[in-house]
């Protein structure tokens, strides 16, 4: 028998892997979604994500699902807080908040929700990596065991690409491009994500982020080798579910509420 600190090392009996909590009300959980965006919009401007005015990450309200929770309108990311954010109704209006949206996030957001009864979240950004790779109007390449989580299931949006998305039908067109994918590339603009919850679509735009500036490094580089289909979807299969999206988001959400308790404000 082996000991560490006078305890017998043996085999012992772990809990179960966390999942997403649910809330007893609906204001606990319109408090939680609110809570989680603040702190993933911290995210992204740490990670150098704001330019400007750019970039939005929405959340459904959990009680008027026509309803979504935005970051307000030249707001700078790196110091937004729950008291910031603001609800914006089906008809562009806020609704709770004292301040201006951006035009191009209600009407890509709201085409989304709407298209989307599925999605909770979704989550846009002019990232740096993501923009660069767009310019390309090519899928992601299953290069590495990353980029799989996106196999199969992104799309390469054409559609307004480049142009200020202002219109409500140049909103459709984008999110139907989308169509039920968790992720889409758009043309000259950027990246776009979503999922069921705030959680697994801030992972996965990070994740994709990451994967187009390894997928661009290695062609400049030279000439890659994809992963076998095989391998790839198994891959994806394994990581790109709506848990596995989640639970990649819980170690950056500790970070920052104990780093930012101010975004709680």
């Amino acid at each position: 028998m082996r000991y560490l600190d006078g305890v017998p090392l043996t085999r012992q009996e772990l809990p179960p892997l966390p999942g997403p909590p649910t809330s007893g009300t609906v204001e606990e959980e319109r408090l939680h979604r609110r809570q989680k965006l603040a702190g993933a919009l911290r995210i992204f401007g740490r990670l150098g994500f704001g330019e400007g005015v750019a970039g939005h990450i929405t959340v459904r309200d959990p009680e008027w699902p026509d309803h979504f929770w935005v970051n307000p309108f030249g707001v700078g990311f790196r110091h937004m807080r729950v008291s910031d954010l603001v609800l914006v109704d089906h008809d562009g209006d806020v609704v709770h908040g004292s301040r201006q949206v951006n035009r191009a996030a209600f009407v890509l957001h709201s085409a989304i929700h709407q298209a989307r009864p599925d999605v909770v979240a979704a989550a846009h950004a002019h990232s740096p990596y993501g923009k660069s790779f767009s310019s390309l109007g090519i899928p992601l390449d299953p290069l590495t065991q990353d980029a799989c989580t996106f196999y199969g299931d992104h799309a390469v949006v054409t559609e307004q690409g480049g142009a200020v998305v202002l219109e409500i039908e140049a909103g459709r067109q984008v999110a139907a491009g989308l169509g039920s994918c968790k992720a889409a590339i758009h043309q000259n603009h950027g990246l776009f994500t979503v999922g069921r919850t705030l959680d697994e679509a801030v992972f996965w735009f990070l994740s994709l982020e990451r994967s187009c500036q390894a997928q661009l490094m290695a062609m400049a580089a030279g000439e890659p080798l994809p992963i076998r289909h095989e391998w790839a979807a198994y891959t994806a299969q394994q990581n790109g579910t709506p848990w596995a999206g989640w639970f990649n988001f819980q170690p950056l959400w500790d970070e920052v509420r104990h780093t930012d308790p101010d975004l709680f404000d």
